[in-house]
């Protein structure tokens, strides 16, 4: 049976509000991206969507990593 893959696509609900909030609060340097430690500070918010979607773009860099390999 062939492996299912994943589609990722569809678990991103609202694309480009993280980046959005971010952007707000100050933390996106200047090549686009997010700042880690903002991320990881966020994640540690509890149950707000904030804090999901900080989670969800950690586990997304994880992944992205091991494709790399």
């Amino acid at each position: 049976m062939a492996k299912k893959k994943l589609n990722i696509q569809k678990a991103i609900k609202k694309p480009g509000s993280l980046t959005a909030t971010a952007k707000r609060a100050g933390a996106v340097k200047k090549d686009g991206t997010i700042k880690v430690s903002w991320l990881r500070d966020k994640a540690k918010g509890g149950n707000s969507k904030t804090a999901q979607r900080a989670r969800f773009a950690l586990t997304l860099r994880k992944l992205s990593k091991k494709k790399k390999k």
